[in-house]
């Protein structure tokens, strides 16, 4: 699963199932936008919580912008935001730099031919 590092996630219109740990990482200080994604929790109470923020103490994670907007959460998943409760606003050179997410109800439908490559050795893909 992501783990976001210093830097900034804008997770869109994916589907989550079967994390075993988190479904969305960071540390050291990173934003983390969700946006239009379907989070269905593993069966195991432990591994409901989406979020994992790692090397860090609740003191200064509490601090990081992560922010769920639009999200489905399903068999108890849960998405622990942090931060201020007004964020600042983020700047993006390009419009082509933020991605506009669907509704999570349509991930089922956007991510049903999605997988990894069926590629062959000494085959292009």
């Amino acid at each position: 699963m992501p783990r976001c590092r210093w830097g900034y996630f804008h997770v869109v219109n994916n589907d989550y199932t079967h994390w075993k740990l988190y479904a969305i990482g960071g540390s050291t200080h990173p934003t983390i936008i969700s946006q239009g994604n379907r989070f269905i929790a593993p069966d195991d109470p432990l591994t409901k919580e989406i979020t994992n923020r790692n090397y860090a103490s609740e003191s200064e994670w509490r601090h990081w912008v992560w922010r769920s907007e639009g999200d489905r959460f399903m068999n108890g998943a849960f998405f622990v935001t942090s931060g201020p409760p007004s964020p600042p606003r983020l700047k993006f050179i390009k419009k082509k730099d933020i991605i506009k997410p669907k509704p999570a109800i349509f991930v089922g439908r956007l991510t049903k031919f999605s997988g990894t490559l069926k590629c062959k050795e000494g085959v292009k893909c």
